[in-house]
């Protein structure tokens, strides 16, 4: 019996998120009612070395599609799933891994859990699990009774860990033949948008808000993202206003980080961004209001005007 872990590619390498559902998948495999191995499955060439390091025993490297076309990878997957014995299919709780688990819950009638943050084999062929509801609020308690269970994790609630003993992993080529109308969506990476540290990735995200002001005004904060070896990361006002564009939304409808460390610039703190940005390890926010709640949820709150305290922190940067 096999887990199949559905992995995404960031910049060449596996992307963190990936890396957190490969861990929950590999206990998944692990389970004594199961006993099964785990298989990553990726659309592209994938870092062999990543994934044996955790705990992956078979690399299924499909190929036959350009780009990234949500029903295509699902028929992939179904095709995949029908010449095998396979259990479960995991995938990150992110924008694509979500989408795809969809779209082939859709194709073979099964049900599908979302933002799961564990998951065990029971005997009777369920799945216990705990997933996050209402946007990572509150944890519900369920379990899942399917032939294959298709679930996705919660990108920050699972701490990447590899294998304790890792080994070679089998690699098998696999070529798709999608039909016509399963390629209608798909999108491609231009290789400008293909480089670099992605949103969902980065070990620092410096978060502008309302607070910026305009568009314009996120210069600072470009700079110093780039000083500190991170990305750039935005509310959804900011978004809603057309100042920068919705990929770099941090929030319940935009991308949960996890980064070593978030600096929230100019942002009250609504509970949806707030959703977004928990899984971050230190938080500094700094806004003129002492009341905003994300400085409450702050690490550190620096009170002060964030169009004189960036500037001044990326003159004490490039300084050292």
């Amino acid at each position: 019996m096999t887990v199949f872990c559905l992995v995404e590619l960031d910049g060449g390498g596996v992307a963190d998120a990936s890396l957190r559902a490969l861990t929950l998948a590999r206990g998944l495999a692990a389970s004594p009612a199961d006993g099964a191995g785990l298989t990553a499955v990726v659309f592209g060439e994938p870092p062999l070395g990543d994934l044996a390091g955790y705990g992956v025993a078979d690399v299924c490297v499909v190929s036959g599609i350009d780009g990234y076309a949500p029903q295509a990878w699902a028929g992939a997957l179904a095709g995949l799933l029908a010449d095998s014995d396979a259990t479960a299919v995991v995938a990150a709780g992110t924008d694509r891994g979500n989408e795809v688990l969809a779209h082939l819950a859709a194709m073979i009638a099964l049900p599908m859990a979302a933002n799961c943050v564990t998951a065990s084999a029971a005997p009777g062929g369920v799945v216990g699990l705990v997933r996050q509801r209402w946007g990572g609020l509150l944890l519900e308690e369920a379990v899942l009774d399917a032939p294959v269970a298709l679930l996705t994790v919660a990108t920050d609630a699972v701490s990447p860990a590899p294998a304790d003993v890792s080994g070679a992993a089998a690699v098998h080529h696999v070529s798709a033949s999608p039909a016509e109308g399963d390629l209608v969506v798909c999108a491609e990476e231009t290789p400008a948008g293909a480089g670099g540290v992605s949103l969902a990735s980065a070990r620092v995200v410096v978060g502008g808000g309302r607070g910026v002001g305009s568009a314009d005004g996120f210069g600072p904060l470009e700079e110093l993202a780039s000083l500190l070896g991170g990305v750039v990361g935005v509310s959804r006002v900011v978004t809603s206003e057309g100042w920068r564009p919705h990929s770099q939304q941090v929030g319940q409808t935009g991308t949960k980080i996890t980064p070593e460390l978030y600096l929230a610039c100019g942002i009250s703190g609504a509970i949806q961004h707030i959703a977004g940005c928990s899984g971050a390890k230190h938080i500094i926010a700094i806004n003129t209001d002492p009341a905003a709640p994300m400085m409450a949820r702050a690490d550190y709150a620096v009170i002060g005007d964030l169009h004189e305290v960036i500037p001044a922190l990326v003159q004490a940067l490039r300084a050292r």
